[in-house]
C-alpha cells in the first residue's frame, strides 16, 4: 500500500495534517506561560473588593442601573459625586438647603431627591458607605466646598442625615449604614475645599465627636485623601496633610474607625504598595484598628491625567476614556482586584459604577468592557473557597481561581495586562470530581479555533487548558464536571 493509492493518499493527507496540527499545538503550549491551580489547597475566600461609587439613578434619574449594578454583587456603594456635574442629592447642601436653618426640625431638610437615590441604592443589595460633604467643583466659581462657618452646627445637620436614614426621623428609613465619611479629598483645592488643614481639622473634630457619642455603634472616619504621599519603591513619604491629619486625631484622641485614601494609576502593583504603607503609617501611629479604605481608585492611561484635562483636545479626551474603560482598563480592573488580595485593605471602591466618564457605563447605560471586567471578578468573589494558583506576574499577569461550595463548579479568571506571552497554558489539579470536566469561556477572546469559546468543550484528566490571551484582555474560565 502506498501513498499514491487513493483510499491511501487520503487517510495519509489526514494524519499528516492532524499530525502538522498536533505539532503547531505543541509548539504553542511550549512558548506558552504556565499557570498552576490546585482545587486540593484552599486560601480562604476571595475578598470581594469590588465595591463602587454613585448609585444606580444616573443622570437625575433618566437611567435606572438598579439591575445590572445587583448583577455584579458590589459589597459596598459610597455615595461620592452622585448625579455629578449637578448634584441636586446626598451633599449636605442639597439636604440641607438652608444653611442657617434649626438642624432640629424635619421642615429644614429636603429629603425628597436622595430618599429616591438612596432606595435604588438600597436595592441593588450593596451596602451604602455615606459621604457627608459635598461633590467637587472644576469650576471657576466655588458654591459648596468652602469650611462651614460653624462646624458645631454642621456636625447637628450630619446627625439629622443620621436619623433619618437609620431611625426613621422625619419620615425616614431603617437602612443601618454603618459607615460615615466626613467630607472628600480636603486637601485638593480648591476643587474640594477653599479652607486651610486647620479647618478640615476642626469639622472632622467637631462631627467624629457628635456622630460616636449618639451613636457610638457607628463608623466615622476620613478624610478621603486623594494624595497619600510620595510611593519611592516600597516605602511611602506620607504628605504633610496626611502626617498632620493623623496627629491631630492621635492628639485629640478622636475616633478613627476608618481612613480613607484614593489611587488613580496605570500600575495594578502601586495599589498594593500604598495599600501595604497606608496600613504601616495607620499601625505606627496608633491607629491599628482603623480599616483601610481605598475608596476611589482606577485606572489612569498612562499613569497621567493629561488626556482628562481642559487643555486636552476632545480627540484625545475620548480616547483617554476609551482606555479607561475599554480592554486596557477591564484588565487593569480585574489585575487590581486579584492582586489586592494580599494587600492589607479592608474596603475598595472603584471610582465609579454610574454612566458617563470614569463609569462602567456609557452616556446611555450601555455596559463597558470595565463593566464586564468587574462581572467577572464577581463569578470567582461569589464562590466558596479560592484556591491557590500560580505563575502571576506582578503587575502584568495576574490569576484567581475559585470552588463553589458544593465543589461542582470552579472558576478561573485572568487577566494579561501587560505581559508579552500571548498564549497560556493553565493546568488544573486535583479538581474535585471523578472523570473529564466541561469548560467553557465566560469572558474572554471567543473567537474561532479557541476550544474554550464553545460551551461545554470536554477537557481530559489531566489536559491543561490552552488560551490565547494577548494583552489587553481578561478571561473567565467555569470548568464542571463531565456528566
Amino acid at each position: 500500500m502506498t501513498p499514491s493509492d487513493p483510499l491511501n493518499r487520503r487517510q495519509f493527507l489526514a494524519g499528516t495534517a492532524a499530525g502538522l496540527a498536533l505539532s503547531a499545538r505543541a509548539r504553542a503550549e511550549a512558548g506558552a506561560h504556565v499557570f498552576q491551580v490546585d482545587f486540593a489547597q484552599a486560601k480562604g475566600r476571595t475578598r470581594p473588593l469590588h465595591g463602587i461609587n454613585k448609585g444606580p439613578l444616573a443622570p437625575g434619574g433618566l437611567l435606572d442601573l438598579t439591575e445590572p449594578q445587583r448583577a455584579l454583587g458590589v459589597p459596598y456603594i459610597r455615595l461620592h459625586d452622585c448625579h455629578w456635574p449637578n448634584p441636586d442629592v446626598v451633599d449636605i447642601h442639597a439636604v440641607f438647603p438652608k444653611p442657617a436653618a434649626d438642624p432640629e426640625r424635619p421642615e429644614s431638610y429636603d429629603f425628597r431627591l436622595t430618599d429616591e437615590y438612596l432606595a435604588a441604592t438600597v436595592a441593588t443589595g450593596a451596602e451604602i458607605i455615606y459621604r457627608l460633604g459635598e461633590s467637587i467643583e472644576h469650576t471657576a466659581h466655588k458654591r459648596f466646598v468652602h469650611p462651614p462657618a460653624d462646624p458645631a452646627h454642621w456636625a447637628r445637620v450630619a446627625l439629622g442625615i443620621i436619623r433619618h436614614y437609620n431611625e426613621g426621623w422625619a419620615k425616614g428609613f431603617r437602612y443601618g449604614i454603618r459607615y460615615w465619611e466626613i467630607w472628600n479629598e480636603p486637601e485638593n483645592r480648591p476643587a474640594m475645599w477653599t479652607g486651610t488643614d486647620a479647618d478640615y481639622f476642626r469639622l472632622y473634630c467637631e462631627s467624629a465627636r457628635a456622630i460616636k457619642a449618639e451613636f457610638p455603634a457607628l463608623k466615622v472616619g476620613g478624610p478621603a485623601v486623594g494624595n497619600t504621599g510620595e510611593l519611592m519603591g516600597d516605602r511611602l513619604q506620607p504628605s504633610a496633610f496626611v502626617t498632620a491629619f493623623l496627629r491631630f486625631c492621635r492628639a485629640e484622641s478622636l475616633p478613627l474607625d476608618f481612613f480613607s485614601w484614593h489611587c488613580y494609576t496605570a500600575d495594578p502593583q502601586e495599589l498594593v504598595r500604598r495599600a501595604r504603607e497606608v496600613r504601616r503609617l495607620l499601625d505606627d501611629t496608633g491607629f491599628s484598628r482603623a480599616e483601610s479604605h481605598l475608596n476611589e481608585w482606577n485606572y489612569l492611561p498612562g499613569g497621567s491625567w493629561t488626556g482628562a484635562t481642559r487643555g486636552a483636545t476632545p480627540a484625545e479626551r475620548q480616547r483617554f476614556y476609551e482606555q479607561m474603560t475599554g480592554p486596557p482598563g477591564a484588565a487593569f480592573l480585574v489585575a487590581a482586584l486579584l492582586e489586592l488580595q494580599e494587600a492589607p485593605v479592608d474596603v475598595g471602591c472603584l471610582f465609579h459604577g454610574e454612566a458617563g466618564a470614569f463609569g462602567l457605563f456609557s452616556e446611555h447605560g450601555v455596559p463597558q468592557k470595565s463593566y464586564e471586567a468587574v462581572h467577572a471578578f464577581n463569578q470567582l468573589a461569589r464562590l466558596d473557597r479560592r484556591v491557590t494558583a500560580h505563575g502571576a506576574v506582578p503587575g502584568r499577569l495576574a490569576m484567581g481561581a475559585g470552588l463553589g461550595r458544593d465543589a461542582k463548579e470552579a472558576v478561573v479568571l485572568v487577566s494579561n495586562f501587560a505581559h508579552p506571552h500571548g498564549q497560556l497554558r493553565i493546568e488544573l489539579k486535583n479538581l474535585p470530581w471523578e472523570g473529564g470536566t466541561l469548560y467553557s469561556l465566560e469572558h474572554g477572546p471567543k473567537s474561532e479555533g479557541n476550544p474554550a469559546a464553545r460551551e461545554g468543550t470536554p477537557l481530559a484528566p489531566g489536559e491543561a487548558v490552552t488560551l490565547p490571551l494577548a494583552a489587553p484582555a481578561i478571561a473567565l474560565l467555569r470548568l464542571r464536571p463531565r456528566p
